[in-house]
């Protein structure tokens, strides 16, 4: 039996704009639900147009599966549609339609579907499973529909900019993904700097172990975005993994900041990517953009980051350094990587649980960067971080109540050592008190202020 499925959705935006912003490639990881590991595979450059197509791979539960979609429907700016040829379900058609009315466009998806193994199929998952196939589709389009509302706000506050052509370094990461599609979505002409073999013409290949880049090909750019590094928390820290998580950022940065500053037609900005760790291990309360660095090797590492950008800003380039908090992501990082132990009731503080936890929602770590991209005005280090930080403690605790779960299984110090050495000393029982006072003083409205409400939007655990 054939499902029928339709939601809505209200944007104060014109019905091209909207449109326009379905059409662009950066909506696929725009209204991915942020809970949701899904790789895109392959893409026809036509998308949404008749006959394109998508595959992609994603998890549910413990099996990896493939979603290849062909485009059946295209009638700018009103319809686009799509049909799945190979996947989870049956039977999959989903058309997306966009009427505007008063200065108001509704975004109507329309799904009919089949779930598999016929009348068994429905059976599991009315009577045994709860309708668990409509709560995920309900999930699923209630997250899509808060982040093409946001996205559209946060855009419309810039509509009469001129776009920018914008190359970035780090456009895989996780941070990376997320930036180059809400740029691209807001019409921005957005380009990677990748260390492999290019595969389009929107990408720039470099080797910044080598010293090599070629800097006629990054001439013109209005903006620079550099957020590569060896992943901090990946293994244990040895001293070879050490120097290479250094080097890798200090290297690469040096290079793209002098290239960028001996360029005929240098950037009109240049962002660089940093750390709270900055300000080392403190248990001082209101560390800010003044706060003195830190010690140990944190404070070392970011320290000599930060300062091999320094040729670019000597040049004149309007030069910002972004002092990251722990991004809260349903898919990597920290939150990434606590879920499952807190899923099976096995989550709870580690150490004494009083350390502080720095966090920013995906979403404020965007919005933040492209509003200081946009911003003539803004320069220099600027912590990115929510308003109100959390001690470890209360993140276990409010983690714990939004997966509805016990979080009170206690992870000594000592066992932090054991597993992952110095390394899990410095990320998991040490922290800083950082506020993101100049954000604040720029007039930055924050999308999540509290930590409840940007676990729950991030896990799609909404009450």
């Amino acid at each position: 039996m054939m499902t029928s499925y339709t939601h809505k959705t209200l944007t104060e935006a014109p019905i091209e704009t909207v449109f326009e912003w379905h059409e662009r490639r950066g909506a696929f990881h725009r209204l991915t639900p942020p809970w949701e590991l899904v790789l895109e595979k392959r893409a026809d450059p036509e998308i949404p147009a008749v006959g394109s197509e998508r595959v992609m791979k994603f998890v549910m539960g413990p099996a990896k599966m493939t979603w290849h979609a062909k485009h059946t429907i295209y009638d700018p700016p009103h319809a686009f549609g799509e049909t799945m040829l190979k996947g989870p379900f049956w039977k999959w058609d989903h058309e997306h339609l966009f009427e505007e009315k008063d200065g108001v466009t509704t975004v109507t998806d329309r799904v009919d579907y089949k779930v598999p193994f016929g009348f068994l199929g429905e059976f599991v998952d009315r009577v045994l499973g709860g309708r668990l196939v409509t709560q995920r589709i309900d999930r699923m389009f209630k997250a899509r529909e808060i982040r093409l509302q946001r996205d559209m706000d946060r855009h419309q506050k810039f509509r009469s900019e001129a776009r920018k052509k914008i190359l970035i370094a780090g456009s895989s990461g996780l941070i990376g993904t997320q930036m180059v599609a809400f740029l691209d979505t807001g019409g921005h002409d957005v380009y990677r700097l990748v260390r492999r073999n290019v595969k389009d013409d929107h990408e720039i290949e470099w080797d910044p172990e080598k010293g090599e880049i070629d800097s006629s090909m990054i001439e013109g750019f209005d903006a620079v975005i550099h957020l590569g590094g060896e992943g901090i928390g990946d293994r244990r820290w040895s001293a070879k993994r050490k120097n290479k998580i250094m080097t890798s950022r200090t290297a690469s940065t040096s290079l793209l900041a002098e290239t960028l500053a001996n360029l005929k037609q240098p950037p009109e900005v240049f962002m660089v990517a940093s750390a709270v760790g900055f300000y080392g291990h403190s248990d001082e309360k209101g560390l800010t953009e003044k706060s003195e660095p830190g010690t140990g090797y944190l404070a070392e590492v970011c320290s000599a980051w930060e300062e091999s950008a320094r040729p670019a800003a000597d040049s004149g380039i309007r030069t910002i350094w972004l002092r990251t908090g722990i991004v809260l992501s349903g898919i990597g990082g920290a939150l990434g990587k606590m879920l499952l132990p807190f899923k099976m009731n096995a989550g709870g503080p580690i150490a004494s649980g009083k350390q502080w936890m720095p966090w920013i929602s995906m979403d404020d770590q965007i919005y933040s960067m492209h509003e200081l991209l946009m911003d003539s005005s803004a320069s220099g280090a600027y912590n990115l971080t929510a308003p109100n930080p959390v001690s470890q403690r209360e993140f276990a605790k409010t983690l714990g109540r939004v997966l509805k779960r016990l979080a009170i299984a206690p992870l000594p110090s000592f066992v932090v050592k054991i597993l992952f050495g110095e390394m899990g000393k410095n990320l998991l029982t040490e922290g800083q008190h950082v506020i993101p006072s100049r954000l604040e003083e720029q007039g930055y409205e924050f999308t999540h202020s509290d930590l409840e409400s940007a676990l729950r939007d991030t896990l799609g655990m909404w009450t």
